[in-house]
């Protein structure tokens, strides 16, 4: 009976808990929507000489909301700027930008002076735990449903340099998001964020009032409508006062340059509203701006006829002057800066004045969900510019170079490329999530072409439809993206689930996956229709070194974005000096797992040139050379920051080299010289393991990897950290920091001491793998009785990799070098000059090199244990190319050349590096690019 018992307890609270579940899920679908309503009542006055806003702010904040509050959250969005300990200089230093994170305290902003009373009686505020730009008010009588309390507030600002979207430069202003302003409470809860740049807001409707009072000789331009002014304007200043219902921001400009133009718009139901623009006098783009008006009044019309009537009676456009390409929309009011042609002003105008449908009329949460503004916005866009009928008869021009083989619309391109690998980002995610370009990608252009799969899908006159209803049901609300799928269900009659899953998923969308590619062979490079061709490519390649003099050829590859999983190159090139066919090949195949591994890449190298030169008795010219063959596995382990990578790279480098052997003597009435008379070949091998860590991030950028190299005889272990600190004036010192382990295996070898560690940075001999690039590979200033001079400008080539990289060059004397059998261990510093030093830029630098290894400690007195350099370097083309003078290096150094007069001259001590693996596509592309 127990166990009965039970049993019956457990299956009857069971039913208790379904029932309440069912109840519970009826009660929340049944709910009717709501929304908080939050009027603004504000008072601001500019103060120009400082840069400051005095104000006071009376907000009525109705509670809609079947909840009792407790307390508000409230932005302060001005201490986003306060210091570099905000979300917004995270952020910034993130995008790769530090002009904010190095201002200085006079360009930093920030907001003051609340006393924040609510219905009168002061209230407790705390901070928020995380966030500088967010406060709680924490109410003495909660707030109950359907009631409401007025919050009133003092508040200065001292406006910031306009760093994101508001400030000011100089004595022009643009005042946006500078108010107290509470977050947003919805069936979701409470929405605190602290101010972005990359990312927007989520804000409640409301009515604002705002009476503005600037110095005299300010035009100003503003959300909502101008009333007639209460106050009397005054020989120092004047007022205005704007009305605006409906909104859920205000914004405003001011400067004294500008000109303001008018004109109405005819709405096709019959509504006029009108339309402003304010532009700068005398603005060098003055041109470009000639059609603004005609260009809004079309932007408005386009949208009304599409989706629905402007919804306000104003609309404005101003022209800020701030130091970038700049848009932003704002409610009845949009920001456009730095346009240089018509062009430029009809796709930024067309779109940011469509902000008012899709994020003024209809105010989604912008944080959460971006596509349902940006994407949707960007996907009438697309409307807007296939209505265009182009009348005019054109002309067609050619294009230039690089334009001609760029893409028709790089956004787009962008998104094929990490679509194609694997780094693409789902459409719906919060915007702070995004890294780097993939916000614009995936937000603006996928969730557009996303919206363009529906449109096919349904058929355009339904999707209107849908689209209409859309924005009449939520017309000045806060929808979601299920409010979204839920209009278009009821009014299209289809099932929405699969379209909506693609929101969450990364890759292509169905229907955008192309046909075949065909293969097409074009000239040097092209990005252009890569979804059509695959491309292979040709163009002349020329080479250089002192052996093989000019050497002159063709390269053929395919090598494009997006990368394809076979790729080759091609590149042979006649020596005009050894009459030798030389040249470069490589062959690689990449897949793109989608687990631990980003990329796996398989390649095969190959490389011929000469790196020596002489002649025999006759007088023939002959040369040594190497061919150079690398198999290669290289996998990339997945990173979660953009600007992180990592790989381990397996490589093993075989090389068979054919040397001079034989030499006959000849004594001739001036000098005694050794002819080679044959030739020998050998081959050895270099098996190499590495792991690498790359973080290119803007501020204080690192980098590290550890090698272990086998090779017939030996080992070697190399380990190699980079770190850059950032000046607040621009520029840096790089800090690098090098150690090797060398030892013998089994019998050793007789050649293993040509893999030793070196203190002092290596010539072309000590490159053993035959990786890097070289004029003169054996050139040297060491006393020699070859015929052929192999010195010169090529023997004061260094190389910094893999060795202890002190720049100074010491052929002649070996003992001096800091070779070693056991360790060395070496740091770098460089640092860059203040640019005042200089009338023009100049990428002149100093540096400072010291190291020591083993045999250097040995018990012997004399002998010194630490060893540096010291002088000036000049960084050319981003450090490709290195000169270096030494001015100061230790006593060894400076007695050794003590002893030879013609080395220790100036300018036979100044070394210079070629660093060709510097010369990176991510430089210059690094969203598209491994």
């Amino acid at each position: 009976m127990l166990a009965i018992f039970d049993k019956t307890r457990y299956m009857t609270r069971l039913l208790y808990y379904l029932l309440l579940t069912c109840i519970c899920k009826y009660t929340v679908a049944q709910q009717p929507y709501w929304q908080q309503q939050v009027n603004y009542d504000i008072r601001v006055t500019l103060n120009d000489a400082d840069h400051s806003l005095d104000a006071f702010e009376k907000i009525t904040y109705f509670n809609n909301s079947p909840d009792t509050l407790h307390f508000i959250w409230l932005h302060l969005w001005p201490n986003a700027y306060k210091n570099d300990r905000t979300a917004f200089s995270d952020q910034l230093l993130v995008a790769g930008r530090t002009d904010f994170y190095f201002s200085s305290d006079e360009q930093r902003g920030y907001i003051n002076r609340l006393n924040i009373k609510v219905n009168g009686n002061v209230v407790l505020t705390t901070d928020h735990p995380q966030h500088q730009d967010i406060i709680k008010i924490v109410f003495t009588t909660p707030l109950a449903p359907h009631s409401s309390c007025v919050i009133e507030t003092p508040f200065h600002v001292k406006l910031p340099y306009n760093f994101s979207r508001g400030g000011h430069k100089g004595q022009a202003y643009q005042i946006t998001q500078w108010y107290p302003k509470p977050a947003v409470y919805d069936k979701k809860g409470w929405h605190p964020m602290p101010y972005l740049n990359q990312s927007e807001f989520y804000s409640d409707y409301g009515n604002y009032t705002v009476h503005i009072t600037v110095p005299k000789g300010y035009v100003v331009a503003a959300t909502g409508e101008q009333q007639v002014s209460t106050t009397a304007d005054t020989d120092k200043s004047n007022s205005l006062h704007y009305q605006q219902n409906n909104v859920h921001d205000f914004a405003w400009f001011a400067d004294k340059r500008l000109l303001f133009h008018q004109d109405t718009v005819q709405l096709p139901s019959g509504k006029m509203i009108t339309a402003f623009a304010y532009t700068i006098k005398n603005d060098k783009n003055a041109a470009a701006w000639k059609n603004v008006l005609p260009l809004l009044k079309k932007a408005v019309l386009t949208r009304s006829a599409l989706l629905g009537d402007y919804p306000y009676s104003t609309i404005k456009v101003v022209q800020p002057d701030v130091d970038y390409a700049w848009g932003m929309e704002y409610p009845t009011i949009t920001a456009i800066s730095n346009v240089q042609t018509p062009g430029q002003l009809e796709g930024l105008l067309e779109h940011e004045a469509g902000h008012n449908w899709l994020y003024a009329a209809i105010g989604s949460n912008e944080r959460l969900h971006p596509w349902m503004d940006e994407g949707m916005n960007t996907y009438y866009g697309t409307r807007y510019w296939k209505n265009e009928v182009d009348i005019n008869v054109r002309t067609p021009v050619k294009q230039p170079f690089l334009k001609s083989r760029m893409p028709e619309n790089m956004n787009f391109f962008g998104l094929e490329n990490a679509i194609a690998t694997n780094t693409d980002q789902p459409i719906n995610q919060p915007a702070d999530l995004y890294s780097g370009n993939q916000y614009d990608w995936a937000v603006y252009h996928k969730a557009s072409r996303w919206l363009q799969a529906i449109q096919q899908q349904l058929g355009t006159p339904l999707f209107d439809s849908c689209m209409q209803q859309y924005y009449q049901r939520w017309l000045f609300k806060h929808p979601y993206p299920e409010d979204f799928k839920a209009v278009l269900e009821e009014i299209s009659g289809s099932n929405m689930d699969s379209c909506f899953a693609l929101l969450q998923q990364t890759g292509s969308l169905p229907g955008n996956t192309h046909a075949a590619k065909t293969n097409k062979l074009a000239s040097f490079f092209s990005f252009k229709q890569t979804n059509l061709y695959r491309y292979h490519f040709i163009a002349p390649a020329v080479g250089f070194n002192l052996y093989d003099k000019l050497m002159i050829g063709a390269v053929l590859h395919n090598y494009t974005l997006p990368a394809q999983k076979f790729q080759y190159l091609l590149m042979p090139l006649f020596a005009t000096g050894s009459k030798q066919l030389n040249g470069i090949s490589r062959a690689a195949y990449h897949w793109l797992p989608k687990k631990t591994w980003s990329k796996i890449e398989l390649s095969l190298n190959y490389s011929r040139f000469s790196f020596n030169h002489s002649t025999d008795t006759s007088g023939k010219k002959i040369t040594e050379n190497y061919k150079r063959l690398v198999p290669a596995v290289r996998f990339y382990l997945k990173n979660h920051n953009a600007t992180a990578s990592s790989y381990i790279d397996m490589r093993s480098f075989i090389l068979t080299e054919k040397y001079f052997d034989s030499y006959n003597y000849i004594t001739g009435s001036d000098s005694s010289l050794l002819y080679p008379s044959a030739f020998t070949n050998s081959t050895r091998y270099i098996n190499q393991l590495t792991f690498a860590h790359n973080n290119s991030r803007v501020l204080y950028p690192f980098s590290y990897q550890v090698q272990l190299q086998q090779g017939k005889g030996f080992y070697r272990i190399n380990t190699e950290g980079n770190y850059f600190f950032n000046y607040a004036k621009g520029g840096g010192m790089a800090v690098r920091f090098f150690a090797a382990k060398f030892g013998l295996m089994g019998t050793g070898s007789n050649t293993a001491y040509l893999y030793q560690p070196k203190l002092l940075a290596g010539n072309g001999e000590d490159d053993y793998t035959n990786s890097h690039y070289f004029l003169g590979r054996t050139a040297s200033t060491a006393f020699g009785s070859i015929p052929v001079n192999n010195g010169g400008l090529a023997a004061q080539q260094v190389m910094i990799q893999n060795t202890g990289g002190l720049k100074l060059r010491l052929d002649p004397y070996t003992s001096v070098q800091g070779y070693s059998g056991n360790w060395v261990m070496a740091v770098n510093f460089s640092s860059t000059l203040p640019q005042k030093l200089f009338p023009i830029k100049i990428p002149l630098k100093v540096f400072f090199d010291a190291g020591t290894y083993a045999e250097a400690w040995n018990n012997d007195e004399e002998q010194s244990r630490l060893f540096y350099t010291a002088g000036l370097q000049l960084s050319l083309f981003k450090n490709v190319l290195n000169i270096n003078a030494p001015l100061f290096y230790s006593k060894a150094f400076k007695d050794q050349l003590k002893t030879d007069p013609e080395n220790n001259k100036f300018f036979k001590k100044i070394s210079f590096s070629i660093n060709l693996q510097e010369i990176k596509l991510k430089k210059f592309v690094p969203q598209l690019v491994y």
